[in-house]
């Protein structure tokens, strides 16, 4: 996992679940020519696996694609070769073909789909990823919500052919460490292991709440001219989760005769 790349001035943190990241692809990469190349990288929003995906598609200059809601199959063929750096002209047929040749030019070179679980929403969309990975012969991995594996169940075909369902995990105090000595150390302020540890419970483990509390941190060093923030520093200050704030009471306000 990474922290996003708003979220830290410095660069990617390569947190636990980017090296579970690399590790799947790196198998898929080195895998027996007759094994499947389809891998699936799944978990709860929040656990950085998009941001784990943008580090091994730097790693590895693999193609990278996020399905947008609204895409028809064209769509994203068209997108595809555009992140191919090759022109999109023809049927969905021509399209297809013009995006396994050019993924098969460079078998080793992955395809990273985000937001896959879009690809089940489409008639047909996982039947043209499945074709372009199996005649391609690439890597190809997507990544999607917790209940991703459940739903390609039922897609027997594809379903098969998956060599690797690798899930992100939530971060623990070590990666919470990290992001607060990226985003918070670079600007000399200390987050000190008391908050770090509520900042870690409060976020359920999740990258993105957990830079969000930080920054609410360097907000309070800002505020109070502080160095190191703690607990006690902390106060009152609300945990950015997954609750949403209370409803309040806001009284009508008074006609006047």
């Amino acid at each position: 996992m990474t922290a996003t790349n708003n979220a830290v001035k410095g660069g990617q943190v390569p947190l636990k679940n980017v090296a579970s990241f690399m590790a799947m692809t790196v198998r898929l990469q080195e895998r027996s020519p007759s094994l499947p190349g389809f891998a699936v990288y799944f978990g709860p929003s929040g656990f950085g696996k998009t941001e784990s995906s943008i580090y091994v598609q730097n790693k590895t200059s693999a193609v990278r694609v996020e399905i947008g809601e609204t895409w028809s199959i064209k769509k994203f063929l068209q997108e595809l070769l555009f992140e191919l750096r090759r022109p999109a002209k023809g049927t969905i047929s021509d399209l297809a073909d013009q995006a396994k040749a050019a993924l098969g030019d460079d078998p080793r070179r992955p395809l990273i789909i985000d937001e896959a679980d879009k690809l089940l929403r489409k008639n047909g969309m996982l039947e043209v990823v499945r074709e372009i990975g199996d005649v391609a012969g690439c890597p190809v991995i997507l990544i999607g919500e917790e209940m991703l594996p459940e739903k390609l169940a039922v897609h027997e075909r594809f379903h098969n052919r998956v060599l690797d369902w690798t899930g992100a995990e939530p971060c623990d105090a070590d990666d919470v460490a990290k992001l607060a000595a990226s985003l918070c150390g670079q600007r000399g302020i200390t987050i000190a292991p008391d908050l770090q540890a509520e900042i870690c419970r409060q976020s359920d483990g999740r990258a993105r709440r957990i830079c969000t509390n930080l920054d609410a941190a360097l907000q309070i060093a800002r505020n109070q001219g502080l160095t190191t923030v703690d607990l006690a520093a902390w106060g009152a200050t609300r945990f950015y989760t997954n609750k949403p704030p209370g409803a309040r009471y806001v009284s009508a306000p008074r006609r006047s005769a």
